[in-house]
């Protein structure tokens, strides 16, 4: 670990140079209203509690830049900062590249797995482990379907970087042939403990396995470091059961981070169309998917019995319909922004947006929506060690952005 520091200590990530591309704050005309105006998707469903869906806006004007701070990255889904300044970023076809101080871009780091790039698969988040070792997620071809799997390895610097001690952690069960729905974050709990995410394939077969224990379908995983399976996991004793579930009944999540004030995770998942949920998923415990879900099935059907509510399943903390398409999130509980202290950030692929919102405690408050000028999906977004905010675009020239205060 203390090599890794030493070799990064003269990477440390800035801007590309040039004037900011953007200095911007939510117009505060809508101050106190909510921003989406568009009807539900789901006619006639109601939340189940005040506030659940489309908080007022909530705006603390503030004003900041934009900074570029590099592009011309293949549809980039991951992204995590190194010991000494450094930035891995992972690229969808199955590429992962360390992101110079110059916004030059490192070769291809070697030692990588193959990676399954079709549809929504292919190399996706990204993290680095309290022990040093760097976890990746990513899509696998298989002889009867393809399917999600973990793995770390030790990075080596240099010319030509590459992973060492590779090893393989984890691997979605049972395999289906989909291409959809890998769900894939990666978050590290403060006790070391890794929880990984799950989307439940998509295709009707994978998503009546949202709720079954014998499936890693629509879930979340906690393992040990190593690999390992805790041995206080909820199912870890239970007969037929996948014992590394932590939650279950979740649709396809693709934003998770770990509360810095309570040590719990949060996440963020993909509704069909209407429905996307921010939850804190317990242990044990059923959010639901496709039993009750909010908005409905792409060809405007009811989903299952179109219900929205039932004894034994969780409430989502709260939800979009219409979606934003959530990807990537992160709480901020830094300094650089002290208005924006206390935020909970989450990217929207649908209408190219930041959504920040207000929170009070487990509660959403407020909603602002940001970088919308800037014309690209987001997927994934990231507090860095300056206290700057930086996100990844969805493109295949896309771009690493970076939020200061205005200059």
């Amino acid at each position: 670990m203390r090599l890794l520091v030493m070799l990064l200590a003269g990477v440390a990530v800035s801007a590309c140079g040039g004037p900011s591309t953007s200095a911007q704050t939510t117009a505060p005309a809508a101050a106190g209203k909510a921003l989406e105006t568009r009807a539900p998707n789901a006619e006639g469903q109601t939340p189940a509690f005040p506030g659940q869906t489309r908080a007022p806006l909530a705006t603390k004007g503030v004003k900041f830049d934009v900074l570029p701070v590099a592009e011309g990255l293949d549809k980039p889904w991951g992204l995590a900062f190194l010991p000494g300044g450094g930035m891995l970023v992972t690229e969808k076809a199955g590429r992962m590249r360390i992101v110079g101080v110059d916004g030059k871009l490192s070769a291809p780091i070697t030692g990588l797995p193959e990676v399954y790039d079709y549809r929504q698969g292919g190399l996706l988040d990204v993290a680095v482990g309290p022990d040093g070792m760097i976890y990746w997620s990513y899509a696998e071809k298989r002889a009867s379907g393809d399917g999600s799997a973990v793995t770390r390895g030790r990075l080596v610097l240099g010319a030509a970087p590459r992973l060492e001690e590779v090893k393989v952690l984890w691997r979605m069960t049972p395999t289906l042939a989909s291409g959809a729905h890998y769900g894939g974050r990666l978050a590290f709990a403060p006790d070391g403990k890794l929880f990984i995410t799950t989307g439940e394939r998509s295709v009707v077969a994978g998503r009546m396995q949202a709720q079954q224990l014998d499936s890693a379908f629509g879930k979340v995983i906690r393992l040990n470091a190593d690999g390992t399976v805790p041995s206080d996991n909820p199912f870890a004793r239970k007969a037929g059961a996948l014992p590394a579930i932590w939650s279950i009944g979740h649709r396809n999540i693709q934003s998770a981070a770990i509360n810095p004030w309570t040590g719990q995770l949060w996440t963020v998942e993909h509704g069909a169309q209407g429905g996307d949920e921010l939850n804190i998923p317990g242990s044990g415990k059923d959010y639901g998917w496709p039993t009750i879900t909010y908005g409905e099935d792409y060809s405007g059907a009811p989903i299952g019995d179109g219900i929205t509510a039932k004894a034994g399943m969780e409430q989502p903390v709260y939800y979009w319909d219409p979606v934003i398409a959530p990807s990537g999130m992160a709480f901020y509980d830094a300094d650089l922004f002290p208005a924006w202290k206390g935020s909970l950030f989450v990217g929207a692929l649908e209408g190219k947006k930041l959504v920040r919102l207000t929170l009070d405690g487990d509660r959403v408050v407020g909603e602002e929506w940001l970088l919308q000028d800037q014309n690209e999906r987001i997927r994934d977004v990231r507090v860095g060690p300056d206290g700057a905010i930086y996100v990844l675009t969805d493109n295949a020239r896309g771009r690493i952005l970076k939020l200061v205060p205005k200059a």
